[in-house]
């Protein structure tokens, strides 16, 4: 049986205030990387039990905005869920949406 792959859009501790305030979206994320960091690890646990293996897709600060410029997109959370996803087929040639915004 193979386990699918999901895209789930991950952040580095030094760049989540920065993405916070860039994101269109952002007063929906939880005010800390700690709090949100907590959120995510419980998200991966439970697509784990769904037998999802998931692939964590780093937004960086430096690229994403321009992602998102050639895309013609928001940087909102269906961009980031979008982003996560296209990073996991990239890698795996495959994959599903990201949950976690």
């Amino acid at each position: 049986m193979s386990i699918d792959v999901i895209g789930v859009a991950w952040y580095r501790r030094e760049d989540y205030d920065r993405l916070k305030a860039m994101f269109k979206d952002g007063e929906k994320l939880p005010d800390t990387y700690e709090d949100w960091l907590a959120k995510a690890q419980i998200t991966i646990l439970t697509l784990a039990k769904d037998r999802l293996r998931v692939e964590k897709s780093y937004i960086d600060p430096e690229t994403f905005p321009q992602w998102c410029v050639e895309k013609g997109l928001e940087m909102d959370a269906s961009s980031r869920t979008h982003y996560a996803a296209e990073l996991a087929r990239a890698k795996h040639g495959y994959g599903h949406m990201g949950r976690l915004t």
